[in-house]
């Protein structure tokens, strides 16, 4: 067995569970124990930490951590030193960035970000907002927010600024979005100082490419068809593709074999369009990894 670990901080908390499904798709199998921080993976190489993403940043950029996944918006917020190796976009609900916006309730004469000075405002990420405000020339009171933001407004604070994907939980609590802050996307993010490390640097860029192709994957598969070769040209309009389709022979020469990838939910209009242009044995696969 190596004496050589790499430390790789998983995300606890929201995206734990994706971000454990996403390794599994990547080839890498991580167990999430109860009551543990210590989730295990099948790679003797690798020691697994929970840390909560906002805290992310901040241990990988001391070393405490080779390398982890947090999101851009944490790595503002603690203004942390970390080189990001690759942007990986999927959160807790949608394959979507989230999106920190400023809230007020529906009856607020808060219309602007000018509309903000002098005022108060809650919220977990102060020093990205602080900044924002600043760019704008406004001055206001910025408190951190424990949790429970949305019911803060209006008499605890004025607005608030919170992370949303759907918007739903600030409908829910009678407040309306006045203006984005800043969209956010997970990064795998390390320290340049684990990234001088030969053996640390091959070992994440392994990491990072197999995580890239199972992203790549989501939402796509495989479809493979028998085409006659005079109904070809009328099947290859029909497919849309990442690249051109693969096109084989067969043992029967009037006939070839295609291959392509595509979306999934593209299937049911593409597939009768197929058969009604004369391809036969249609299957589709599901994907994995797609690696360029």
């Amino acid at each position: 067995m190596s004496d050589k670990v790499l430390k790789l901080g998983i995300p606890a908390g929201s995206l734990q569970e994706s971000t454990g499904e996403l390794f599994r798709k990547a080839g890498y199998k991580i167990t999430f124990a109860t009551r543990s921080y210590y989730p295990t993976i099948d790679d003797p190489e690798v020691h697994c930490t929970l840390i909560r993403a906002q805290e992310m940043p901040r241990y990988v950029q001391d070393g405490s951590l080779d390398c982890g996944l947090t999101g851009y918006d944490w790595i503002l917020e603690n203004d942390a030193k970390v080189k990001e190796l690759t942007e990986l976009v999927f959160s807790k609900v949608s394959k979507r960035p989230v999106r920190w916006v400023l809230a007020v309730p529906n009856d607020s004469p808060i219309h602007s970000v000018h509309d903000l000075q002098g005022k108060r405002i809650a919220t977990e990420v102060v020093n990205l907002t602080q900044r924002w405000l600043a760019q704008h020339g406004v001055e206001a009171h910025v408190e951190f927010s424990w949790g429970a933001t949305e019911v803060k407004p209006p008499r605890l604070a004025d607005a608030i600024v919170e992370v949303t994907e759907t918007g739903s939980s600030l409908r829910a609590n009678n407040l309306r979005i006045v203006t984005d802050l800043l969209q956010s996307t997970t990064r795998f993010i390390t320290n340049e100082r684990s990234y001088a490390d030969p053996w640390k640097k091959q070992k994440m860029d392994d990491m990072v490419l197999m995580l890239r192709g199972a992203m790549a994957a989501e939402g796509k598969v495989g479809l493979m068809m028998n085409v006659a070769k005079d109904r070809l040209s009328a099947v290859l309009k029909i497919l849309p593709a990442l690249q051109n389709p693969t096109v084989s022979s067969l043992s029967n020469t009037d006939w070839v074999a295609v291959n392509t990838v595509l979306d999934e939910d593209t299937l049911r209009h593409i597939v009768p369009q197929l058969k009604q242009a004369g391809a036969t044995g249609i299957v589709e696969y599901p994907l994995n990894k797609i690696i360029d």
